[in-house]
């Protein structure tokens, strides 16, 4: 979980477009973003196998 500072920075408009932060927006979590669905692999995981998140399933061969 990322500090309630750290999201707030993070929504703020920064000065040059390179430095913007993507963070998951149920957790907050910067590293392994998945920008088509704005969740951290660890959320995404969590919700894709609970089938929160539509039009995916896991996978088996």
């Amino acid at each position: 979980m990322a500090k309630k500072s750290q999201i707030a920075k993070s929504k703020k408009k920064p000065k040059f477009s390179t430095r913007e932060v993507r963070r998951c927006f149920k957790c907050g979590r910067k590293r392994g973003y998945l920008r088509d669905f704005g969740l951290c692999r660890i959320c995404f995981r969590e919700m894709a196998n609970e089938g929160l998140i539509p039009g995916i399933r896991k996978s088996s061969w």
